[in-house]
């Protein structure tokens, strides 16, 4: 597995992923103490794409990404992964509406629990989920940057 850490607005991002695609996109926020696995190595020049639109997003530039995607998880987890790649740029949905959306419309908790899991925040748009209240709810790497993508990508639309 290649990983390379870049730094961006938030905080430092970790990637990690191999010739399948990407498998991790973590925010680094407050895990200054984040073991990388001994058997991963280190490749600036395998995420130059990736890097690349990460920094075109955070600057407004890029609207959808075009990244080799290979999150690991159940069957669920990634129909749920998938149905948050469908979400338009600046848009929420609820965690019901992903229920619905996967035909399992009484899942929300399970989406929930699916979101929390998703491997590659930004690229497979976790955080344009909110509450059925319309409120911010959890988010792995904080309400704070849920809220700084929500805003960036609002402030993006105009």
């Amino acid at each position: 597995m290649y990983y390379y850490i870049v730094e961006h607005p938030i905080c430092p991002i970790l990637l990690a992923g191999d010739e399948e695609g990407l498998k991790h996109l973590i925010f680094l926020k407050g895990k200054e103490n984040v073991k990388i696995p001994d058997d991963w190595v280190e490749n600036k020049e395998f995420f130059r794409e990736a890097s690349r639109q990460l920094e075109a997003y955070f600057s407004g530039k890029l609207k959808s990404f075009n990244v080799k995607l290979a999150p690991e998880g159940t069957e669920f987890q990634k129909s749920v992964w998938k149905a948050l790649c469908e979400i338009p740029y600046g848009e929420t949905r609820t965690y019901k509406d992903i229920a619905v959306s996967i035909g399992n419309p009484k899942a929300s908790r399970a989406v929930g629990l699916a979101n929390n899991r998703n491997p590659i925040a930004i690229i497979v748009p976790c955080h344009r989920v909110i509450g059925a209240n319309g409120k911010l709810t959890g988010y792995a790497s904080g309400l704070d940057v849920k809220e700084f993508l929500l805003k960036l990508e609002e402030n993006n639309l105009k």
